[in-house]
């Protein structure tokens, strides 16, 4: 995907490199860190790596930026010629093939979307779209009723199946002007997919960021768990509400309080509600949650944003997930999490 609106999120790209083990345990030597830094996407990627030398990091560099850059031809919604706007365009209803990773990431987003009773909706576009958060211009008036009726008409996600065969895989959708759109996903497929290109160069300790989707393994360069800020919902950069340790696992926040427009005097969110057709209007601002990959933690965040505080606890109860969010309550932001999550909280703020 090439986000142009980025998926409000984020978790703050630093990583506190000082774990919090007690000041009398042995200190390790520290090891140098590289940080490697691009563009991916519409947003921008990071990747840290410890004992990395010059040559080696340069060559690396090159390397994550190509793989980025082919996931992105494989996912834009931006880009006509990109693998899944050709299945877009196309008006076939016949099983059309595609790559085991377009296969996998589709399997995935069905899933979630399924245990967030649709919530998490891939073929959301075409109301994306209309209210101006993907490729087409912002509205000067809001929709009518008819123009989201007509636009709901055309999402669903009963309307896609995936078929997997030995070597080979396919999607197929029963109704022909059907539009997938995987922003709500790609960044997390993305930081996965450079975890296991950090793996395949054979570097054991490392932290990947694409947007707001973070993976990681190993020890930073002091010999303790990489952390990672869980920022405030505010547009203050920098301001801190939680720190955690991820632990091989992938992380991910979506949040409702940076990506907006206004229009008639209303703040319109870019989270939209595939039931109502409408950006949300709860009071729910920001979702986090920690899971075994980045694609999973990218897909639970956005179907959790969706159902608003009280589905979104019920669902994160219902399945077990490690989640964090924050209300809006008056001037206040009140923080809620699961069990599963504290179990990786290192620190929180007030």
């Amino acid at each position: 995907m090439e986000l142009r609106f980025l998926r409000a999120a984020m978790l703050a790209a630093s990583v506190f490199l000082a774990g919090c083990d007690a000041a009398s345990s042995p200190q390790p030597a520290s090891s140098p860190v590289t940080v490697l830094e691009g563009k991916t996407m519409g947003t921008s990627w990071r990747v840290s790596v410890v004992n990395v030398e010059k040559p080696r990091a340069e060559e690396l560099q090159k390397k994550i930026q190509s793989q980025l850059d082919a996931d992105d031809q494989l996912m834009s919604t931006w880009k006509n010629d990109s693998a899944l706007m050709r299945f877009n365009a196309s008006n076939s209803l016949t099983p059309w093939p595609v790559s085991e990773a377009m296969a996998d990431i589709i399997t995935t987003s069905l899933r979630i979307g399924s245990k967030t009773d649709g919530a998490m909706d891939i073929t959301v576009g075409p109301l994306v779209n209309l209210w101006g958060f993907g490729p087409d211009k912002q509205p000067v008036t809001p929709p009518s009723q008819d123009q989201i009726d007509a636009a709901k008409a055309r999402t669903g996600l009963h309307h896609l199946t995936v078929t997997q065969e030995a070597g080979r895989q396919y999607l197929q959708k029963d109704l022909p002007d059907l539009f997938v759109d995987l922003s709500t996903v790609g960044e997390g497929y993305a930081a996965d997919h450079l975890a296991r290109l950090m793996e395949q160069e054979g570097i054991p300790r490392y932290l990947v960021s694409v947007g707001g989707a973070l993976a990681s393994r190993g020890m930073n360069g002091d010999g303790k768990p990489w952390r990672v800020a869980i920022q405030k919902p505010t547009d203050r950069e920098n301001a801190v509400q939680a720190i955690v340790d991820i632990n091989g696992h992938g992380i991910s926040t979506s949040g409702s309080y940076r990506n907006y427009y206004e229009l008639n005097g209303k703040r319109l969110s870019h989270v939209i509600d595939p039931q109502t057709g409408r950006p949300i209007t709860h009071n729910l601002v920001s979702v986090t949650v920690i899971a075994p990959t980045a694609l999973e933690a990218d897909g639970w965040d956005t179907g959790l944003m969706v159902l608003g505080p009280q589905q979104a606890k019920e669902v994160a109860r219902r399945e077990g997930l490690a989640v964090y969010m924050m209300t809006k309550e008056g001037d206040k932001f009140v923080p809620w999490m699961t069990p599963q999550f504290a179990a990786f909280l290192v620190s929180e703020k007030n």
